[in-house]
């Protein structure tokens, strides 16, 4: 009994010590009920299902998490330096010019040419203080450091499958569960990037403004006519489709803020002289120092295109610019201070121009941050739809609108909307010599057969002639002529204008029901928000009502909520954008309050929305992404693709697609992909090759910004 006494005394403090700590145990499940209370009882299998519960219960519930910084060329596996949280932001003033909302760190390989410089004046007397000045937009273009935040409802709006906390810089491995394949789920085919190279470019081709549809000499050689100006019409190059980069200029920097980038570039960034020279006596550009100074002189309108453009309202007050009158198409013009200005009556201008001796005019437009693209009026048609301009506009632009049985003023009258105006200034208008008298007879005779009215015609205080036409709104005209030349067209063709021969006949407007032609938007900036289109084939329920105000929501909610707040962009620093699959516009309406404008791109194959968007009075153009687009090097800040790389990856290699996209973003500026993971983590691997500096956000957006950096001529 004595023994067995001991053993119990010995033992019952063993029992007292399990009896305590059972009920401490079970006070703390009581108090806090996540395994992780008790860390001996957490496997990876119940940490994976409690991170999952808690994103599925809301951002909310998480921890702030910190921000890492973008790495350029890294490998995944390698550790990354944390830093310290930064502090909320809040989006900044449409109208202010301030720097980020959050200090940035700066990297050394950002810019090799120093920073772009500026002041507050662009007068030709300020000059040397602007270059010596440092504005805080060159400070931004260093700036790589992406911030984590929530999900908005408008983004799990897009894709159900959104993790609402994963950032990731690069691409790591070891996610096969997490969905590598295009489908978010299974293994992800490799990418496998080669080597870059400079591009190998043509005689009298200047490499750093290499356009390859535009530049393909041996096509251009092998014509046998370029009567009707088709040497300069696109001819892309065959397959194999060149995967090389084109180079910087010399001295290269990034451009001068808007506004005061419209009336001054530098000078190495559009290295091209001859139009000083050329046009030194109508005043479109000068040199001075460092910058080229654009005085927003012309051809037509030497004194000032202010004054040019108020003469036009003068001579027709109906016009009403920026409310009555918001989308114009500009045919040749030059550097496009016509619609350069015209931005401040709210107007948003389309100018184009081939790429011909007046040498890089459509290159000067863009760095100056105007609306362009390169186009000429030859055999094919536009890639603009039909009925889709308020207001096009000519002053000397060198097209023989009545040759070829005036096939050139037919494309005109397929573009501009019933009701819309034609402004015409030329030597024609107010000269009398015989050759002037003699083109004019032959405007007269061809504006007549296709029904266009004269509404006004007058001369401003420099004896300078315009002339203005107005398209009729039905088809009784039409109907009602003596003789059917040119003849009518049987309608439509029914798909985009996307390589198409210009017609000979002279299209209709399609009629309403009540048997009137199309009606007229209604004013800006209420057209905006508004569904409606040209166009008789985009009456299926895809371009529903309902369809446009969940898109037009969607847009306002991500733009207000993930990219204004989320994303590492300084969007004062961004003046040229395009959206490379437009839908109805939604993206670039949710930013028209911004001191930007959008190139709304809709691939020919998709579905046909171009129309909506120039109702809604934004700008546009049909493209094929698997061919090189109409434009210069290094001509928009920001370029954004949605849902769109899929398709194409079915049709080209995702390489040549970020080749592309390379030449015209420029260095220090952003691309933003939306797309499911697998497509991403693809892209992403591509653009790490080429130094972008990359983050994978919420699993449906790749961020990533272009370096300086430009291979070797070994390809190193």
């Amino acid at each position: 009994m004595a023994i067995s006494s001991a053993l119990s005394d010995r033992k019952r403090p063993i029992v007292i010590s399990v009896a305590i700590f059972i009920l401490l145990s079970s006070l703390l499940l009581l108090l806090s009920p996540a395994p992780s209370a008790l860390p001996f009882f957490f496997s990876p299998t119940s940490r994976f299902s409690s991170s999952s519960s808690s994103f599925s219960r809301g951002a909310a519930s998480a921890p702030p998490q910190t921000p890492l910084p973008v790495s350029a060329s890294a490998p995944p596996q390698t550790p990354l330096p944390v830093s310290s949280p930064a502090p909320p932001r809040t989006p900044l003033p449409v109208s202010s010019p301030a720097p980020p909302r959050t200090p940035i760190p700066v990297l050394a390989d950002a810019s090799p040419h120093g920073t772009a410089s500026g002041g507050s004046s662009s007068s030709a007397a300020d000059l040397p203080r602007l270059e010596a000045a440092a504005t805080a937009d060159d400070a931004d273009t260093n700036a790589t450091q992406l911030s984590r935040g929530t999900q908005p409802a408008a983004a799990a709006q897009v894709s159900t499958s959104v993790d609402t906390k994963e950032i990731t810089t690069g691409v790591s491995g070891g996610r096969g569960a997490e969905g590598g394949g295009v489908g978010g789920g299974g293994e992800e085919k490799p990418v496998e990037v080669a080597s870059w190279k400079l591009c190998v470019v043509g005689k009298r081709v200047e490499p750093a403004d290499y356009i390859p549809c535009l530049d393909n000499v041996k096509a251009v050689k092998a014509l046998k006519s370029i009567r009707h100006m088709e040497h300069r019409e696109r001819h892309c190059p065959t397959e194999p489709r060149s995967r090389c980069l084109v180079p910087l200029p010399a001295g290269y920097r990034l451009p001068l803020p808007w506004p005061r980038s419209r009336d001054m570039i530098w000078y190495n960034n559009v290295p091209h002289p001859k139009l000083v020279e050329y046009k030194k006596d109508q005043n479109w550009v000068r040199k001075s120092g460092n910058y080229f100074v654009f005085p927003g002189g012309g051809t037509q309108f030497k004194a000032g295109v202010t004054r040019y453009i108020r003469f036009i309202e003068q001579i027709m007050p109906q016009i009403k610019w920026g409310t009555h009158a918001r989308t114009v198409l500009d045919v040749g013009c030059g550097v496009a201070s016509f619609g350069g200005y015209l931005l401040d009556r709210n107007v948003i201008t389309m100018s184009i121009a081939p790429k011909d001796e007046h040498e890089a005019q459509i290159q000067f437009a863009l760095e100056r941050g105007i609306p362009a693209f390169l186009a000429v009026i030859g055999t094919q048609k536009l890639p603009f739809p039909d009925n889709s301009f308020d207001v096009i506009h000519c002053a000397r632009c060198r097209v023989h609108w009545y040759a070829d049985g005036g096939k050139p003023l037919l494309e005109l009258n397929r573009v501009l909307r019933p009701g819309g105006y034609y402004i015409w200034s030329a030597t024609p208008v107010y000269r009398r010599g015989k050759s002037d008298e003699d083109d004019w007879n032959a405007m007269v005779t061809l504006t007549k057969s296709i029904c266009w009215r004269t509404v006004v015609k007058s001369k401003d205080i420099n004896r300078i002639g315009v002339v203005i036409y107005q398209k009729p709104t039905s088809n009784s005209c039409y109907t009602e002529r003596k003789n059917n030349e040119p003849p009518l067209c049987s309608g439509s063709n029914g798909h985009s204008p996307w390589y198409t021969p210009l017609d000979s006949c002279l299209l209709l407007p399609a009629l309403s029901k009540s048997g009137a032609g199309n009606s007229w938007p209604i004013s800006w900036p209420e057209r905006l928000n508004i569904r409606s289109s040209t166009s008789s084939e985009n009456s299926s329920t895809w371009f529903s009502q309902e369809n446009f105000d969940s898109d037009t929501k969607n847009w306002n909610g991500l733009i207000s909520e993930v990219y204004s707040s989320e994303f590492a962009v300084n969007w004062s620093s961004i003046r040229n954008v395009m959206d490379m699959n437009a839908g109805f516009g939604g993206f670039a309406a949710s930013l028209i309050d911004r001191p930007l404008w959008v190139m709304n791109v809709v691939p020919f194959d998709q579905p046909d929305t171009l129309p909506i968007i120039f109702n809604r009075g934004l700008i546009g153009v049909y493209h094929d992404w698997c061919e090189y687009f109409n434009t210069y090097p290094r001509t928009y800040d920001l370029l954004h693709m949605s849902y769109l790389l899929q398709s194409l990856a079915n049709r080209c290699d995702i390489i040549e697609i970020a080749a592309e996209i390379d030449r015209i973003l420029r260095p220090g500026r952003w691309f933003v992909l939306q797309d499911n993971i697998g497509m991403i983590r693809k892209m992403d691997r591509v653009l790490r090759s080429l130094h972008y500096k990359t983050a994978i956000m919420r699993r449906q957006f790749l961020v990533a910004r272009k370096s300086f950096w430009r291979p070797d001529s070994t390809g190193s």
